[in-house]
Formats: structure tokens, C-alpha cells, sequence
């Protein structure tokens, strides 16, 4: 059997990895039989999920952010960002579009914004689960107390995403201020698990000063932290940016690092993200062949979304647009796959915990 065999039956069997077995993948990812490793990742999503793709309605809430990391558009410095809040009436009517439309997952997302304090933001949550019980609530807010954590989680919220971004102190000092930390960052990710939320992790493919050692060390810390979503997306630059003018993460190496997930992590939630379809107009159907299992349509209102500017180029409108959910459905059904209309939880979760 050849090393590569013998590491991807080691990946897919949940034996240990060292940190030197993911950096062989890794450091070998050009040679090795690409097509064979999809189909095998995309078998193992088969197995566990069928060909059904969950859903998940995206309602991006803020685009004001008190953080400054230097690959975001979002980020406090950039005085050319347009800012927008949304009021509670505008989240809940996104919820009733997305309702109507067959969503059963709404995704809370924004930057970190002190006007959503604990007391507007459980009001919300649990305004929505009134209106919606039989949907799942995720936030994707960023870091806050245990305590804020613990108050959205008795309000309603099912599931949190909080990317980590990079597992490696040295290179998160690279893209972030130095008023973050990645201690904290996981700090919070482990007391989102505590709580009884369905977490979620991931990390950009690509990002800035990245080595194959730092992604190796990202596999590793996600087989400990051993979360329930996992989302990874090709870095691309925002013009107001330190990072402007740095590369942007190929395709080929994100799909390379969605394959690998799905056979770690078989029953994980795995997102065909935003940022794939942007670098690729195919990029969305190639990361469900992958071994990809969500996509996450945008349901902010309209006059908003191009506001929301992570970074250059972002897709939210056309097929990547909730309303567009018939057009989504066809590009699944010509990959084989369909789009399901349920909560997606976890495997092992149900509605309203374990």
C-alpha cells in the first residue's frame, strides 16, 4: 500500500494523525490522485447524509465591527465600509421570507457589534423561535462571554459558528490585532460545546503567510475540539485591506481540504461556502462533489447584502440569492444531489439540545 493510501485509510478510519501525517497530505497534495479523493470523500457523505443538501437561510444582521483584523472588509480602520444595522422587525421579516420559502435554518451572522447587546439579541432569538419553533436559530456573532453565550442559548439559539481561522498563535498574529488572541478564540469555541450548542470551526485556505505546517496544525485542533460544523473557505482579499494586494487561496486547495474533512469528520455539517462560489462559478456544485453537505443562500434584504463586503467580489445576489432557491435546486439536482427542507441538525443532536 502506497503512504498515501495508508494516510487516508488512517484519516477516514479516525485512527491517530500525527502532525507530521497531515503535513505529508499536505505537502503532497499536487501529486496525489485528486479525483479518486473526492469520489471517495463524496462516497462517505453519501453513506451518512444521502444526496440530500441542507439548507441554511443567511441573514447577515451588522456590518459594523469593533475588531480590525487585517484580511476583512468589515474591519473598524476600513473608512470606506458601508455600515448598516438591522432593526429586529427587518431580521424577523428575512425569517418569514426564508419560511415561506422552505428555510427551517436561519444563520444570524454579523461582525462584532456592541449595539447587539445580550438583552436586543435574546429578545430576537427568542422572538424567532416563538414564531418559528420548528426551525434551528445560528448565530454567528464572534466572541462574547459565557455568560452572553449561555443567555442565547436559553433564548432559543441552537447552533454557534465561530471560525478559528488558523490553529497556530504565531500565524493568527499575522492576521489579526493584538488585542485578539487564539487562546481566547478557542476558549470560546470549548464553552460554546459546554453549553450544549451545535458548534461550528473552520479556517481560511489560503490566507496570508499560511504554511502547509500551519494547515496541519488546523486538522489537528478540530480533531480536538471535534466540532459539528466545520466551515473553510479560500481566502480572497478586500481592496481596503492590508492584504489587498496578497493572493487569494485556490480552489483546488480548498476542495483538497473539504475532502480531507469529510473523511475525518464523516457525520460533520460541511458548508460548499460563499467564498468557493466566488472564485469559482462552478466552485459551489464542485464542493458538494467534494464531500460538502450545506449551502447557505443569502436572505438579507436586498438593499444590504453588497454592504456586507468581507471581501472583493462577495456573491449574494442571483442564484446565490434565497429567493433564487428553485435555480439552487436545479444545480443541485444536476449534480445528483437535491435540496432537503428540514433543520439539518447535527447528527446526534435534536431540536433544543442533545
Amino acid at each position: 500500500m502506497t503512504r498515501e493510501l495508508e494516510l487516508l485509510d488512517r484519516v477516514e478510519s479516525g485512527q491517530p494523525m500525527a502532525h507530521a501525517d497531515w503535513l505529508w497530505l499536505l505537502e503532497h497534495r499536487e501529486t496525489m490522485d485528486r479525483p479518486a479523493l473526492y469520489d471517495r470523500a463524496r462516497a462517505v457523505r453519501e453513506r451518512e447524509f444521502g444526496f440530500g443538501i441542507h439548507t441554511r437561510g443567511l441573514i447577515e444582521i451588522s456590518s459594523f465591527c469593533k475588531n480590525d483584523c487585517y484580511y476583512c472588509g468589515l474591519r473598524r480602520s476600513n473608512a470606506h465600509a458601508s455600515r448598516y444595522r438591522l432593526t429586529k422587525e427587518q431580521i424577523l421579516d428575512c425569517c418569514e421570507t426564508g419560511w415561506k420559502l422552505g428555510f427551517r435554518t436561519f444563520v444570524l451572522q454579523g461582525g462584532e457589534d456592541a449595539y447587539y447587546t445580550d438583552e436586543r439579541m435574546c429578545d430576537i432569538v427568542s422572538e424567532i423561535h416563538r414564531r418559528y419553533p420548528e426551525a434551528a436559530i445560528t448565530l454567528s456573532l464572534g466572541e462574547r462571554s459565557e455568560e452572553s453565550y449561555r443567555r442565547l442559548k436559553e433564548a432559543g439559539a441552537d447552533r454557534y459558528l465561530l471560525r478559528h481561522e488558523t490553529a497556530t498563535d504565531a500565524h493568527y498574529r499575522m492576521l489579526h490585532p493584538p488585542e485578539l488572541s487564539l487562546a481566547h478564540r478557542k476558549e470560546c469555541l470549548f464553552t460554546l460545546k459546554r453549553l450544549g450548542y451545535q458548534v461550528g470551526a473552520g479556517f481560511m485556505v489560503g490566507s496570508p503567510g499560511q504554511t502547509n505546517a500551519d494547515l496541519a496544525r488546523d486538522f489537528q485542533f478540530l480533531d480536538e475540539l471535534q466540532p459539528q460544523m466545520i466551515g473553510i473557505g479560500s481566502f480572497v482579499p478586500h481592496h481596503d485591506t492590508p492584504f489587498a494586494q496578497k493572493p487569494g487561496g485556490t480552489v483546488e486547495d480548498t476542495l483538497f481540504c473539504l475532502a480531507l474533512l469529510r473523511l475525518r469528520f464523516p457525520k460533520v455539517l460541511l458548508p460548499a461556502t460563499t467564498a468557493l462560489g466566488t472564485i469559482d462559478p462552478k466552485g459551489r456544485e464542485r464542493g458538494i462533489l467534494a464531500g460538502a453537505n450545506v449551502v447557505m443562500p443569502n436572505l438579507s434584504p436586498v438593499d444590504t447584502r453588497k454592504q456586507y463586503e468581507l471581501y472583493d467580489n462577495k456573491i449574494c445576489t442571483g442564484e446565490e440569492a434565497a429567493e433564487s432557491r428553485a435555480a439552487l435546486e436545479a444545480r443541485m439536482q444536476a449534480i445528483g444531489c437535491h435540496l432537503t427542507v428540514d433543520r439539518g441538525d447535527a447528527p446526534g443532536f435534536e431540536a433544543g439540545g442533545f
